[in-house]
Parts: structure tokens; sequence; C-alpha cells
């Protein structure tokens, strides 16, 4: 261990700087964030004021993806029954999350079961 005598700290604030335009990419697949939330290996890399372990569920029948809870809304993947999918939210009947090949989006909660 050095000697704390001997040590310098420099009086000049060190930058710090995070990168808020949206998930990164972890062995090429992206991970999901959203404006409130995002995946934990994401923390240090995008600040968002919460991060959440996921939570894999299994898919219990062919459900679509979309890209908000609203009723509408556009489609960005799908399901097939036994399709895991890695959960970080849940509400409103709706699991946001995104599967093993990085679509995020929102699914219908009652189509998921926790793995066992």
């Amino acid at each position: 261990m050095p000697d704390p005598a001997t040590l310098s700290i420099s009086k000049e604030p060190q930058p710090r700087s995070f990168n808020l335009s949206g998930p990164r990419e972890r062995d090429d697949v992206p991970l999901p964030a959203r404006g409130d939330l995002a995946h934990i290996d994401l923390a240090g890399r995008i600040f968002v004021p919460h991060y959440a372990v996921p939570m894999t569920h299994v898919a219990t029948r062919a459900v679509t993806i979309t890209a908000s809870p609203q009723a509408g809304a556009g489609p960005v993947g799908s399901l097939t029954e036994g399709d895991r999918f890695d959960v970080l939210d849940f509400s409103g009947g709706y699991a946001w999350g995104s599967t093993r090949g990085g679509t995020a989006g929102y699914v219908a909660s009652d189509a998921l079961v926790a793995e066992a």
C-alpha cells in the first residue's frame, strides 16, 4: 500500500460524463433502458433514477412485444410459447423488459410465468 504522506491528490475536479442517448451494447446485444429505469448492467454508463436486475420469465403463449403499454401500440417483436423474456418492471397489466436477443418492449403480463 502506498505511503499516504507521498500521495498527491489533484485539486481539479475529475470530469465525469454519462451517455444519456440510450442502451449500450453488451456482446452485441443491446440492454433495455427507458427514462426512469434501466438494466443493472447499464449502471455507470447511462444515468436513470433506477436500475433493476432482470427476472427471467417464460411465455405461456404467443404474444406481441409492443413499443408502449397502450392499446394500439406498434409491435416491435414477438414471443412464442416457451421463449424467455427478462422482466425489469411490472405495471398496469404489462411487463417491460427484453428478449435475450435484445428486443425491448412491453408484453402482457398474463402471458408470462416466472422461470422455475
